[in-house]
């Protein structure tokens, strides 16, 4: 059974499917099975036969070089780029918990590690209807997964990476790590950012990635300790 971690952001376009992608491509090149897994995706493109291609998922293949199918990256893509439940509300093919673990489990027999990626910052819902409500921390437990958060090393993320994580620790879900993303070395800003969200989290901060990197700076033994042995 693989070893999992839910990688989750600060909110969109903080860079999470780029980070994502080098921790995949890290586990790749240690030798590790990697796959990833995203629940729903929006904001998807068509090819040429009309056909949704989750485009998180491709850029995390490209990215990382992991030979997975991309069909078993993702079972619900959407084209509408809103958060999932609203997407599914226009265009049907609302996201169903059972399916999504058991595409889940499927991956964790065949891989050595998953990780699963997020949508949105941490309330993001899901899914909204008559039938369920399903918001990201729902779907977290229901993997029963840890987190690793990525945030933008720039202006306001103490208090993104704050209230994320105090967020987290109501909801009883254990954050092992923070990565902070557009990171620059020597940046007044940026380093104390670094600082205070450790000491007010309690959290550290694992890895920073600067624009443009194509590697993670953080060893693989160090990384494979974030993840968690997956329930059978």
């Amino acid at each position: 059974m693989a070893k999992t971690l839910f990688v989750i952001g600060t909110g969109t376009d903080v860079g999470k499917t780029y980070v994502t992608g080098l921790i995949v491509k890290k586990l790749r090149e240690h030798g590790r099975k990697a796959a990833y897994f995203k629940a729903a995706m929006s904001g998807n493109e068509r090819d040429a036969q009309g056909n949704l291609i989750p485009g998180d998922a491709l850029h995390v293949k490209t990215i990382s070089g992991i030979e997975q199918p991309l069909t078993t990256m993702c079972p619900y893509v959407y084209e509408h780029a809103v958060s999932p439940h609203l997407a599914a509300q226009i265009e049907g093919n609302p996201v169903e918990l059972s399916r999504v673990i058991q595409d889940l489990h499927s991956l964790c027999t065949a891989y050595d590690f998953v990780t699963m990626e997020g949508a949105g910052g941490i309330l993001c819902p899901i899914r909204f209807d008559q039938i369920q409500h399903l918001l990201l921390p729902a779907l977290i437990r229901a993997c029963g997964m840890d987190c690793l958060l990525v945030a933008d090393a720039g202006l306001g993320t103490i208090n993104a990476v704050g209230l994320t994580a105090a967020y987290l620790k109501e909801q009883g879900i254990v954050l092992r790590g923070i990565v902070f993303n557009r990171f620059e070395s020597g940046n007044l800003m940026h380093e104390d950012n670094k600082t205070m969200c450790e000491i007010l989290t309690g959290v550290p901060v694992v890895a920073c990635v600067r624009q443009g990197d194509t590697d993670l700076d953080l060893d693989a033994e160090t990384l494979e300790a974030l993840y968690k042995e997956a329930d059978a």
